[in-house]
């Protein structure tokens, strides 16, 4: 599992690579925990690349969406491949989320 960080244009592009299932979450958090407080900036998430996230992953998403709103950000995710929407749709987090 790869995940960057960038910052520019005033906004975080996250890139998510792989597979997050469970011990590649608890990897993957670390390097995310800093958007858990996005000082109003928005977060994008592009998942071209990611092939599998296991219910951890969907947790850190999830905090990172709380943080994001608390702050009066938003997070978009890009890019989702039809199973990752899938898991999206039967988790019912397709509802919290922007996506493009």
């Amino acid at each position: 599992m790869k995940t960057t960080i960038e910052e520019r244009e005033g906004k975080f592009f996250v890139s998510l690579e792989g597979e997050m299932d469970t011990v590649a979450a608890l990897e993957a958090e670390k390097t995310l925990q800093p958007l858990y407080k996005t000082d109003g900036k928005d977060v994008i998430i592009d998942c071209e690349k990611l092939e599998y996230i296991a219910s951890n992953g969907l947790r850190i998403l999830i905090s990172i969406m709380k943080g994001a709103k608390a702050g009066g950000s938003r997070v978009v995710m890009r890019n989702l491949n039809d199973d990752i929407k899938d898991v999206f749709k039967l988790t019912g987090f397709i509802s919290l989320f922007d996506f493009e």
